[in-house]
């Protein structure tokens, strides 16, 4: 895939996991039993969405039509995909 698709995904990538994280601590106060973990996945998820914010500043650098590694695709149509609030 080229750079400015991969960017693209990285947009919806970027929304689905922000949120999901609203998700996941919206759900903290639902219980006591399973605050801690939406919590947990609340920063794991935060550190994922740190990750994509890092990948944006390499993708802007890049030639947007250079080819990217399809392992980055790949890994941003998981995160498209990815529903929290089907959970």
């Amino acid at each position: 895939m080229k750079a400015k698709e991969v960017l693209k995904l990285l947009d919806e990538a970027e929304a689905n996991v922000k949120v999901a994280i609203v998700t996941f601590q919206t759900r903290i106060l639902e219980s006591p039993h399973t605050s801690w973990e939406f919590t947990q996945r609340s920063l794991e998820l935060m550190d994922i969405l740190d990750e994509l914010k890092e990948l944006r500043k390499k993708l802007e650098k890049m030639d947007p039509e250079a080819e990217v590694d399809d392992e980055i695709a790949k890994m941003l149509k998981k995160l498209v995909e990815f529903r929290a609030h089907a959970l």
